[in-house]
């Protein structure tokens, strides 16, 4: 039956179907409420067919009426009733929605999503070192061979990028001070500004960054598609910590790689740096070296290497704890994959920061 509404003594009369399909006509014909009008009565009591679409636009007609100061008595059938009630439930849920969010609520959401994080975080690494305390007292009884497989792909198949990056940053380093040094005539002090900012400096940082682009991501990426193939709900099943089988040979392998990857960062830096020299002054790698200030370049290489460690132990713990949180499939697979690498790097900068005041109070 066609839709009717007409609208008599302050009475809506609706009938007919009121469904999507046959409401084109009558949502133009709907009469507007009066203003000043009291009381009015909405009757659709005649109603054969009623979906959300026709309860939507009665919804909007009793607002309307609402907001020209009437009150408005409904008569519908049971079952109408109550799709005329979930109308008006999914408008009001839509209008909370749409509405701008109060700064102070955002403040506070904000607040309490990174207390989350920093809590979830806290207790990742308590449990971390729960599963690596009774190893380390045990050592054989380290996954062995899953730990070398990790020092394969974290380690060795890292040198590549590792070295070219380092050489071509030393170059770009020895450049940049070779142009700046030669305006007030203190070329002489090259070799110890370059071993100054690649040893101490430049070397760990580019090695930390690589990893924490490169393995965070690979960590993250493969832990996330084990949780959601429910191979980590396997591993539990069996008896099999995850922590053990996983995080643990994850994160020695890193401890062990990165240090190693940045003394080779180290040379490579200083190799580009050396060419440099060679080119620009025809300076050879035996007088560079005698130009490096005795014991010089032994504190800055310490001092760059005490660092590859708590970079390594950070970078794999932002990568496994992003991968075990995935919780909606592929696409939380590439938001924990984004989320470790931006967190890895972020962590990596700031802990070098602090590393660099930290030895400047002690005077190192």
């Amino acid at each position: 039956m066609k839709a009717k509404v007409r609208f008599q003594r302050n009475q809506l009369t609706c009938e007919g179907d009121w469904r999507l399909a046959s409401l084109g006509v009558v949502e133009t014909e709907m009469p507007p409420p009066p203003s000043a009008a009291g009381t009015l009565t909405l009757d659709a009591r005649g109603l054969d067919q009623l979906d959300l679409a026709g309860a939507r636009i009665l919804r909007r007609w009793v607002e309307a009426a609402e907001a020209k100061g009437a009150s408005v008595a409904l008569q519908f059938s049971p079952s109408h009733q109550r799709l005329f009630e979930l109308a008006e439930a999914v408008q009001t849920a839509s209008e909370q929605q749409a509405a701008p969010d109060n700064p102070l609520a955002r403040l506070g959401r904000l607040s309490e999503q990174h207390a989350r994080e920093l809590l979830d975080s806290l207790a990742f690494i308590g449990e971390t070192a729960q599963a690596l305390l009774p190893r380390l007292l045990r050592p054989w009884r380290l996954r062995g061979r899953r730990f070398m497989s990790e020092l394969e792909q974290a380690g060795v198949n890292a040198l590549p990028i590792v070295g070219l990056l380092s050489f071509l940053v030393g170059i770009v380093i020895a450049y940049q001070l070779t142009t700046s040094l030669e305006e007030y005539g203190a070329t002489a002090v090259l070799p110890e500004l370059l071993s100054s900012t690649i040893l101490r400096e430049l070397g760990p940082l580019v090695v930390a960054i690589v990893v924490a682009g490169r393995t965070a991501s690979a960590y993250a990426a493969q832990l996330g598609t084990m949780k959601i193939n429910e191979e980590i709900d396997a591993l539990k099943t069996l008896g099999i910590s995850p922590f053990d089988m996983m995080v643990l040979p994850k994160l020695l392998a890193l401890v062990v790689a990165v240090p190693l990857l940045t003394v080779l960062a180290n040379l490579t830096g200083m190799l580009g740096g050396v060419v440099v020299n060679w080119l620009a002054y025809d300076l050879s790698l035996m007088d560079f070296l005698r130009r490096l200030p005795e014991g010089m370049g032994h504190r800055h290489l310490w001092l760059g290497l005490i660092k590859a460690p708590v970079f390594a132990v950070v970078i794999a713990i932002i990568g496994c704890r992003q991968g075990l949180r995935v919780e909606r499939g592929a696409e939380g697979v590439g938001r924990a994959t984004t989320t470790a690498v931006v967190q890895a790097i972020f962590a990596v900068i700031v802990i070098n920061a602090f590393f660099s005041i930290l030895f400047n109070i002690l005077g190192l």
